[in-house]
């Protein structure tokens, strides 16, 4: 066990970790060079297209160091704000950290507070200073400000280059030296934790864990303590490139257990696995439940499709844990599930992924953020989404949910920086330079307010330089109203908003304007309107497509022409009492991007 050393990678998004983790795996000699392509382990077609990591990924290494071999368990991180869940779990999973920061572009807000992730867990952190090939690299500016935030020594940050594979050999020897060997007994009873799991159509549910005391064979009969279930370990095994079996596994050890499960719910991310004729006495401290910040109803398409779509959100909330749902019904789109999102990013890989991986055809609602309504009665209620919202006359209050946000970003775009929040309803409650001309700005702001545009924005305002990191403080009163959009005075419920009263006359009418652009036109005319209760605030009409009934008319008296009008004017009127208007999916995501 004093040979093995389980470590994450953490960095804020496009630092370099997993071009980083390509090179720790060439060098160990864990990926041949005949596998060799550049991030080896995002292996999710959504992963390469974005260049983004978007799972977690477990790997196991070996490298000779002073004539003795050591396992090390390499675990790579996403580094975008929406994953932060991914992270905490792979943190709960290991005894160190390497903190990457890009030489060109410093410290950002990810890496602070992955940082404190790994802190609280009392990770042992090794600061490495990537990209020192870039001509913009700046290490002497990027050091000072590592050391002002770890307090290490300035001979301690490792200098390094994924690209070029510089400094490689000293980050493993680091590894090795400071890294603390997995504490745990071999012959206690076993306890693992199981921080992933995936679903194989042929080998049923796969869980990777991690073992904190104890020892699992092949073929021990074991028992998932939260669930209570009881299984046979039909295989276990560790986790390179594919998945190696072994005989057995101990404490430290990372790895995977396949015994046979079919129903994703028998397995929950953070659970304890032991053995049933030797269990262990207490569960281990697995992850607090994952709160959700985004809300947004998922549709199928075709309502026979409806089941199909449980299965598929069942067996992608194995893969990303993170994910919730619950059924809903809606008066527009029939079944379908309310989901819960870590952030907007989230959920577009979500709906890319039951595209890709299951061939789901769904359509996601407008995202929103959860309330709570005070009714007259003193009643309090949660509101998800706007058509939960009992009528004005009965609401005392809403109130809504807070976030405290913490920006970095170069002094220069402080002012348009600060009118954006300001804009957003937010109040600056700390501003801090690290740095000369770096700053760190500190928001509490509504996140119903952060939901739709504000991360794009911030980045075009900055260059693409500030970065942003937030977590929900509490809920606060609000003067919010509902927003509805009719289409030939029906309400769609899928378009409904709670929004500010401030922002509502102009929403609406930005709204009506928008779905005039995105609604076919008909063979009668379509009237778009917004309105708060019973008052229409805006108001557009998508015209009817016609046929020019008069051509066949040339010269004789104009009442000729008035009559086929006439005649054409009653059949569409007859038309749009019976027809009813299709809304496109387009339409549903454009209010998204209203600006």
């Amino acid at each position: 066990m004093k040979n093995i050393r389980n470590f994450s990678i953490i960095a804020h998004i496009d630092h370099g970790k997993s071009t980083l983790a390509d090179r720790l795996l060439e060098l160990t000699g864990t990926v041949t060079e005949r596998d060799l392509q550049a991030q080896v382990l995002d292996d999710m077609e959504l992963e390469r297209e974005r260049g983004i990591t978007i799972k977690s990924h477990a790997i196991q290494m070996e490298y000779e160091h002073n004539g003795k071999n050591y396992i090390l368990n390499l675990i790579d991180t996403p580094g975008h704000v929406d994953f932060s869940y991914e992270v905490s779990r792979s943190i709960a999973a290991c005894e160190g950290a390497l903190l990457i920061v890009d030489a060109s572009q410093g410290i950002q807000a990810q890496t602070i507070s992955n940082l404190y992730l790994a802190i609280e867990n009392d990770l042992e952190i090794i600061p490495v200073l990537n990209k020192m090939d870039l001509e913009a690299a700046m290490p002497e500016e990027v050091k000072d400000q590592i050391v002002d935030l770890l307090g290490c020594n300035r001979d301690d940050i490792v200098e390094a280059s994924g690209k070029t594979g510089y400094g490689v050999d000293r980050i493993l020897e680091e590894i090795i030296k400071k890294v603390p060997a997995p504490k745990g007994d071999p012959d206690a009873p076993l306890q693992a934790l199981i921080f992933d799991s995936v679903f194989n159509s042929y080998r049923g549910i796969i869980a990777y864990f991690r073992i904190m005391n104890g020892t699992i064979r092949k073929g021990d009969f074991v028992k998932f303590v939260n669930t209570g279930k009881e299984y046979n370990a039909d295989e276990i095994g560790v986790l390179k490139l594919e998945m190696q079996p072994r005989k057995e596994l101990s404490a430290g050890d990372v790895g995977y257990i396949i015994s046979g499960i079919k129903t994703s719910k028998e397995v929950k991310v953070g659970d304890t696995i032991t053995q049933v004729s030797n269990p262990c006495d207490n569960t281990i401290e697995g992850f607090e439940d994952v709160k959700p910040m985004v809300f947004a109803g998922i549709y199928p398409v075709d309502a026979d499709d409806y089941e199909d779509l449980r299965a598929s959100l069942e067996k992608l909330q194995l893969n990303d844990a993170s994910l919730t749902f619950v059924p809903e019904s809606s008066a527009a789109l029939g079944f379908g599930f309310r989901c819960g999102f870590l952030g907007l990013l989230h959920m577009e890989i979500v709906q890319e992924r039951l595209d890709r991986e299951f061939d789901m055809d769904v359509i996601t609602t407008v995202p929103n953020v959860s309330f709570i309504v005070y009714k007259s009665k003193g009643e309090k209620i949660e509101v998800h989404n706007p058509s939960g919202m009992p009528e004005q006359k009965y609401i005392d209050h809403i109130e809504e949910p807070y976030i405290k946000a913490q920006i970095i970003t170069k002094s220069e775009y402080i002012g348009s920086i600060m009118k954006l929040c300001i804009d957003k309803r937010g109040t600056l409650t700390n501003q801090i330079y690290i740095g000369t001309d770096r700053v760190e700005i500190t928001f509490e702001m509504p996140l119903s307010e952060i939901v739709f545009d504000f991360y794009d924005r911030l980045k075009s305002i900055s260059k693409g330089y500030a970065s942003f990191d937030y977590y929900q403080t509490g809920f606060k009163p609000a003067k919010l109203i509902k927003l509805d959009i009719l289409l030939n005075s029906e309400k769609v419920d899928a378009l409904s908003t709670l929004i500010h009263v401030d922002h509502a006359y102009s929403f609406g009418r930005r709204m009506c304007e928008k779905l005039k652009e995105l609604i076919p036109r008909q063979q009668f005319d379509i009237a778009i309107q917004g309105a708060i209760g019973t008052k229409i605030i805006s108001r557009e009409t998508v015209k009817a497509v016609r046929k020019d009934v008069t051509a066949k008319c040339y010269g004789g008296d104009i009442t000729r022409k008035r009559k086929l009008l006439e005649k054409q004017k009653k059949g569409k009127k007859r038309m749009r009492q019976v027809g009813n208007v299709e809304v496109p999916q387009q339409a549903f995501m454009a209010v998204l991007k209203l600006d």
